[in-house]
């Protein structure tokens, strides 16, 4: 059964990743290490892209706040030596993501997290574009034999419920059909609750985002503990 917080989606959705001229500089065009490593470890240690919207760019937050840089804090906490390169712009759609791609996983890229999709929704756009520039994101990825980790969105009710269905159906679908690692729902335990939003009650405060840290982490820690990414 889906999350009761599906229900808020319609909220979250609508303005989820914000339009592209109210983000920070330092938040827009530019992927960034999640936190700030010494330059002679940034030439040195794989990376994991986050590949997202103002969700992963932390709109409303220091860029030390945001999910990719909490999960930059347990990699290391881990001793796992990897960096976290926050490729997130807010207001991109699959089709943004789509074309910044071979500019996000410039480097060595070990695993690639891909969290877009509510800004199509937002949009009403087609399901299948959404299918379609997905799958494209994931094949280019697992070409250069990047490991994915694809993060699910999911669609207001006021577009009607078959495209509410078949939006939520896109991220399952691919994760089975590219086997790759899925979070259900980003916003799993944050969406709707209005302590872990800030004011606009769309995008997640420190805390909120703490817990969209652990939902992606509960995908990526069993990806960059095994010996696949690690070689």
């Amino acid at each position: 059964m889906w999350p009761r917080a599906f229900a808020v989606v319609a909220l979250i959705c609508a303005v989820a990743c914000g339009a592209r001229e109210d983000v920070p500089a330092d938040h827009r065009d530019t992927p960034a290490p999640a936190t700030s490593p010494a330059p002679t470890a940034a030439a040195t240690r794989p990376r994991i892209v986050a590949l997202g919207d103002s969700l992963t760019a932390g709109l409303g937050l220091p860029i030390g706040q945001a999910y990719p840089a909490l999960l930059q804090e347990r990699l290391n906490k881990d001793g796992l030596e990897y960096d976290v390169v926050n490729a997130g712009v807010s207001g991109d759609t699959s089709a943004g993501g789509l074309s910044r791609l071979d500019w996000a996983l410039d480097g060595d890229v070990r695993v690639l997290i891909v969290a877009l999709g509510g800004n199509d929704a937002l949009r009403g756009l087609p399901v299948d574009q959404l299918k379609r520039n997905l799958a494209q994101i994931i094949e280019r990825a697992q070409a250069r034999g990047i490991t994915v980790v694809l993060a699910g969105m999911e669609a207001p009710p006021n577009f009607g419920r078959p495209y509410l269905v078949a939006f939520h159906q896109v991220y399952p679908t691919l994760a089975r059909q590219y086997q790759v690692a899925l979070v259900p729902f980003l916003l799993q335990g944050v969406a709707g609750e209005r302590a872990l939003n800030q004011p606009d009650g769309i995008h997640p405060t420190a805390e909120g985002a703490r817990i969209v840290a652990d939902n992606v982490w509960a995908a990526l820690k069993p990806i960059v503990e095994g010996p696949s990414t690690r070689d």
